[in-house]
């Protein structure tokens, strides 16, 4: 059994993602004063009274959407509900029942989804009088709350938890590979997870910046589970705007820290931009791995993939020998490459080296090329260990650390993946001094 899912739905703007950030003790999801700010569903891994469930938050649920990009709103709470084994049913104790909180009640009772009323917003006495009022609805007693205050939300959870089967432990804390799919706004970053899912998960509209919060999608390759993650774009810092794109930008940065590895997407027809190296530069600074995938590949007149895999190592040379992937996400070209290539840059991030093995290598480079001297002392390599996977940590015994030079700590790294691989993925070499008798 996968743990089990609750999802927050309800109209616009009735505190949805302000219940969510407040279960989670955290923002994760977007807040802002604005109906129609959270878009699409945001996954979080939440535990009470140990039992361990996955929460939803979704967009406000417009029963007859004004626009295309509401209809499409509308698809993803009715996925949410679907996939859902309990509905948090959110109205606002200030406003009372409303036509649209009927319209969703009835809609709810057809799921056969256990449901829990909340009724948000419930601050003062007036509004503990109101929430009386949605017993109307029919679906038991409403439980009355306020998110933004933290109030009764424990009891709330008590309800939920109580409606949940309850998953097994050992699927509650399997390890799955997390990938995040990152890249400026409007490379097709979310055409390309619908594209790899094979339906539509992410809304992809042709405004640019469509995608605000870092969205999470369960899926499985090869018999294993992964766990994919559509980003907002990442803009330079002096075009990013205040407000929601701000936040979306830092839950995209987050995304990247949260991951095991990011896919960072290129437009094709735009050649490798600053803003893309600034990108690259992020997930290299976090210590993850990466798969370039070169997008729109479609829309080249002339393509010469020698050509573009030499400009992606000149531009984005920082980055250790990553796999490129050609793809079209609007026509599924090359887009079931991403997945197996990511595969194996996991694999590589999990790899372990004997020790005997690092300090025979260490050796060989060591004598091959001594390290440079330093005001006459020079820098002694005395036992090297790898202390863990993902990323790769080699931790290195020396007789004084401030003797390294960073082109040999390059050197050494350079040594490590021609004798061992790692591609994809960042190394980080730690150097640690020998502790002098006092």
């Amino acid at each position: 059994m996968t743990k089990p899912v609750v999802a927050i739905v309800g109209r616009p703007n009735v505190g949805k993602s302000t219940l969510f950030n407040r279960i989670l003790g955290k923002r994760v999801a977007i807040v802002e004063d604005l109906p129609g700010t959270t878009r699409d569903r945001i996954y979080a891994d939440v535990s009470w009274q140990g039992c361990p469930f996955s929460l939803v938050d979704t967009g406000g649920l417009e029963v007859v959407p004004e626009s295309e990009l509401w209809r499409r709103v509308k698809e993803q709470v009715e996925t949410a509900i679907q996939e859902a084994d309990a509905v948090v049913f959110l109205v606002d104790a200030r406003d009372g029942v409303t036509p649209l909180d009927r319209e969703i009640s009835d809609r709810l009772r057809r799921w056969g989804k256990p449901i829990v009323l909340v009724a948000n917003k419930a601050e003062g006495p007036k509004q503990g009088y109101q929430v009386l009022e949605f017993y109307e609805l029919g679906l038991g007693e409403p439980q009355a709350i306020s998110a933004y205050h933290g109030r009764e939300v424990a009891e709330l959870l008590d309800r939920v938890v109580a409606e949940l089967p309850r998953a097994s432990e050992e699927a509650a804390q399997a390890e799955i590979m997390k990938l995040a799919i990152v890249g400026r706004p409007n490379v097709g970053k979310s055409l390309l997870l619908n594209s790899i899912l094979g339906r539509e998960r992410a809304i992809v509209h042709e405004v640019p910046g469509t995608t605000r919060d870092a969205l999470d999608t369960l899926m499985e390759y090869d018999g294993k589970r992964l766990l994919l993650v559509d980003t907002a774009g990442i803009r330079r810092r002096g075009r990013i705007g205040r407000g929601v794109e701000q936040y979306s930008v830092l839950r995209a940065l987050q995304a990247i820290d949260r991951a095991d590895l990011a896919v960072l997407v290129l437009d094709a027809t735009e050649g490798i931009t600053a803003q893309d190296a600034h990108i690259a530069g992020y997930i290299r600074q976090g210590g993850k791995g990466v798969v370039v995938a070169v997008n729109k590949w479609d829309l080249i007149t002339e393509p010469d993939v020698t050509h573009y895999t030499r400009e992606v190592y000149n531009r984005l040379k920082f980055l250790p020998q990553v796999p490129i992937v050609f793809t079209s996400a609007k026509l599924g070209w090359g887009v079931w490459e991403v997945v197996p290539a990511a595969e194996r840059v996991f694999q590589e991030r999990l790899k372990r080296i004997p020790t005997s093995a690092l300090n025979i290598l260490v050796q060989d480079l060591v004598a091959a090329h001594l390290p440079p001297a330093k005001a006459g002392k020079r820098l002694k390599i005395l036992y090297v260990t790898q202390s863990q996977v993902n990323p790769p940590t080699f931790v290195f015994f020396v007789n004084d650390a401030r003797l390294l030079h960073f082109s040999y700590r390059r050197y050494l790294e350079n040594g490590l993946r021609q004798a061992f691989g790692f591609a994809g993925t960042p190394l980080r070499l730690l150097f640690r001094s020998r502790r002098r008798s006092p």
